[in-house]
């Protein structure tokens, strides 16, 4: 079991503060991405820092206005007019034409050349988490379906394996295998972590309290998603008619896609504070997405209700995928490291693949980024590239900008080959 950060033991390779040698916390990047864009009325940004107005799907980030980055006006220039859904999804992090029929072939993702730049300095090279299953088939445009359930490719051929299920999750970022699954993480360890108490200054040993407590708090959850598999699986087998009419869960999925998606940012969130990785791609939900939302009130399925995106029905969904970076921000924030947080060390990108669902319009992207990368990246800003050109505005440009951030310098990634001016 991996610890955060702490002032008083060694960490990163190098001794503690004490003994007058400088730490630098890592860097860290994740993508959430979220399928069929946005309610355009209602996303938008202007001023700057603390001043900055956001309007309406915008107003969760309220707490981070002077750490994020509203950004408009990009594109993925290998997405537009090549057909829509799948074609405008599948090279959403890689910029790479995507070819029709039985074999796929686009690019390799930016997070995955992250991840073989500098994924051998933590534990996993990456995490790549869904909250929604993949599907498989083809589009009426010719496009596989793997292109609209995946945006993290190892190579052009092949996507990353995307853990969708938080059980496996916890227990790949905490080596919890074979038979000790069912045993918590916390009591298995309990003798080392008091002894470390013990050793550790005043600070750190809240910091440790607290650590902790978020651990236990993730394996409660979890296990009660276990435990509600387990009373449906006995529930079937008890009464034969119930099990020809009930489809069998799946394992471990919690059924409420709000506790899915927290559970899968908490698990973001640990990753991170422990370095067990430094790159991670979140899909909250898959272009053509079924997710409903009964919670917002919303009576169709997350795809039909993008057929009619300047709805109120829409703009509620806008507004809960922004919640969710909220949320992983606010995480972040609260995990103290160094002079700042894990939040300061940090990206995290939100993006869509299009602008309008109901015009299926990826000339213009829905981005958002929250954390400084350590003060390498400048925060509090809205910045409009809509004017300044195609060559200009290529969303691989950014990339090209992040990476240089996270010290991976590249002379040209998918269509670009210069830096986004400005970024």
């Amino acid at each position: 079991m991996a610890l955060p950060w702490m002032e008083s033991i060694p960490s990163w390779g190098v001794e503690p503060v004490q003994s007058g040698v400088p730490v630098t916390p890592p860097k860290r990047f994740a993508a959430l991405f979220w399928g069929n864009g946005v309610n355009g009325n209602h996303w938008w940004a202007k001023g700057s820092g603390a001043q900055m107005e956001l309007g309406r799907s915008l107003e969760p980030m309220e707490p981070f206005k002077a750490r994020m980055n509203v950004i408009d006006g990009l594109f993925n220039r290998s997405a537009v007019g090549v057909g829509i859904h799948p074609g405008q999804t599948g090279n959403i992090l890689s910029g790479m034409p995507l070819q029709k029929g039985a074999v796929l072939h686009g690019g390799i993702s930016m997070d995955q050349v992250l991840a073989n730049r500098i994924g051998q300095d933590s534990v996993q090279p990456s995490m790549v988490l869904g909250c929604e299953q993949p599907i498989t088939g083809y589009h009426e445009t010719n496009f596989s379906m793997a292109y609209s359930s995946h945006i993290s490719w190892q190579s052009p051929d092949s996507p990353v394996p995307m853990e969708v299920y938080p059980s496996l999750a916890f227990d790949s970022l905490f080596e919890n295998h074979g038979s000790r699954r069912a045993q918590s993480i916390l009591d298995r360890v309990q003798e080392d972590a008091s002894s470390l108490s013990r050793r550790v200054s005043s600070s750190d040993r809240a910091k440790l309290d607290e650590y902790l407590t978020s651990v236990r708090e993730v394996e409660k959850r979890i296990d009660r998603a276990r435990g509600d598999q387990v009373r449906a699986e006995a529930a079937a087998v008890g009464d034969p008619g119930t099990r020809f009419r009930m489809q069998r869960p799946d394992n471990g999925l919690p059924e409420d896609i709000r506790e899915h998606m927290r559970l899968m940012c908490d698990i973001t969130a640990l990753a991170f504070q422990t370095d067990k990785t430094r790159v991670v791609s979140l899909l909250l939900c898959r272009d053509l997405s079924g997710l409903f939302y009964p919670f917002l009130n919303v009576r169709t399925s997350h795809h039909s209700a993008s057929h009619d995106d300047l709805s109120d029905d829409y703009e509620r969904i806008t507004r809960y995928y922004v919640s969710q970076l909220a949320y992983l921000a606010g995480r972040l924030d609260s995990m103290r490291e160094g002079e700042g947080t894990v939040l300061d060390h940090s990206c995290l990108l939100l993006l869509s693949n299009m602008w309008s669902g109901n015009h299926h319009d990826s000339t213009r992207l829905p981005m958002l980024t929250v954390g400084g990368l350590g003060g390498a990246l400048e925060t509090g800003r809205v910045l409009n590239y809509r004017d300044k050109g195609d060559e200009n505005r290529k969303v691989c440009s950014l990339y090209l900008s992040l990476m240089d951030r996270m010290g991976v310098s590249l002379e040209h990634f998918g269509d670009a080959d210069t830096r986004l001016a400005g970024i």
